[in-house]
């Protein structure tokens, strides 16, 4: 006589069917990080002992992506292969905005091919891993999930990056300009920051491929500027302002020497049971026909679809009533 047991499972309490799905895993990383380690490089500025580190990925035969804040203003940076070899790279553009960098390495080893860097915005809940060299460890990977896309991120100088990709792949000093890698191994973005535990950013593939070519090409990006300050319409914004709907940006001032002067209506402050509001200014809803609801989608459309010297339509809220105003874009001032 047979007495039935209990059912199989594996040490730790795991059925069978979860093992293998994590072994499946393993193995889908494994291999992921077998075809993309190669690409995957190691800088350093200066001395090994004193000088920055930070990552980088082969763009191109001759090119490496990393970030403006870790090449800072070096002319020549140095770069380590997974192979273990070296190399001496020269900057040839940064971008302060987007904390962009690209170096020129002579003669790269066979096996660091350029990684694709992708047309398609990821999706919130796919697996992505982090490539570099965090803390100096050589070929490190790490893994998580995209958390979220389109953030802004306030960096050191007071401004945002916009479109950046939030992930709780962890990223740590020294990842900063490696990439952020989808699991077939393509680029949805450039690591930059640890924003808190399980918060991580990198900037946009989109943005990388709207950046990097000018930096090869021209050692700068230009950044079209509409020279406003602005303020996203909150609920309460909206209800000071009798305003229909709790979306747009309202424009709170002008720079004086910018494209925006005496084009748009800059709002006034008025006090509500002690509150101090915005109210009057202009509330823009729409960019050459394209929705703006947030601060971020206003940014992320000049950044990615405008240029200096280009005039575009505005259409915003003024006094109750639609009304489109044109802006000739100017360039964005240096940092």
């Amino acid at each position: 006589m047979v007495i039935p047991g209990p059912a199989l499972q594996a040490p730790g309490g795991d059925d069978p069917g979860s093992v293998a799905e994590d072994r499946g895993n393993a193995t889908r990383y494994e291999r992921l990080y077998e075809r993309t380690i190669d690409s995957v490089v190691m800088i350093t500025v200066g001395n090994a002992m004193g000088g920055a580190q930070g990552s980088g990925f082969v763009y191109d035969r001759n090119h490496v992506v990393t970030n403006q804040h870790v090449v800072e203003d070096a002319d020549e940076v140095g770069v380590q292969f997974a192979d273990g070899s070296h190399r001496t790279a020269t900057v040839v553009g940064v971008d302060a905005y987007t904390d962009l960098a690209v170096v020129r390495v002579p003669n790269m080893p066979p096996a660091a091919t350029p990684l694709p860097v992708d047309t398609v915005p990821p999706q919130p809940g796919e697996p992505v891993v982090a490539l570099g060299s965090p803390f100096g460890l050589d070929g490190t990977i790490t893994h998580g999930i995209v958390s979220g896309v389109n953030r802004s991120m306030t960096v050191e100088g007071g401004f945002t990056i916009p479109d950046t990709v939030q992930t709780d792949a962890p990223i740590n000093p020294g990842n900063s300009g490696g990439p952020l890698v989808s699991t077939d191994g393509t680029v949805v973005g450039v690591n930059r920051a640890k924003g808190g535990d399980n918060v991580g950013f990198a900037i946009s593939a989109a943005v990388v491929e709207s950046v990097v070519p000018a930096l090869i090409e021209d050692g700068e990006y230009e950044h079209a500027y509409l020279g406003i300050r602005s303020l996203p319409v909150t609920p309460q914004i909206a209800s000071v302002n009798d305003l229909e709907h709790a979306y747009g940006v309202m424009v709170v001032e002008t720079d004086s020497s910018g494209p925006s002067e005496s084009v748009f209506q800059v709002a006034e402050t008025t006090t509500v049971d002690g509150v101090s509001y915005p109210t009057g200014g202009d509330v823009i809803v729409e960019v050459e026909d394209r929705e703006i609801r947030t601060s971020q989608q206003l940014s992320r459309y000049l950044l990615l679809h405008t240029h200096p010297g280009q005039t575009v339509s505005v259409t915003v809220i003024r006094d109750g009533e639609r009304t489109t105003v044109e802006v000739t874009l100017d360039r964005r001032p240096p940092v």
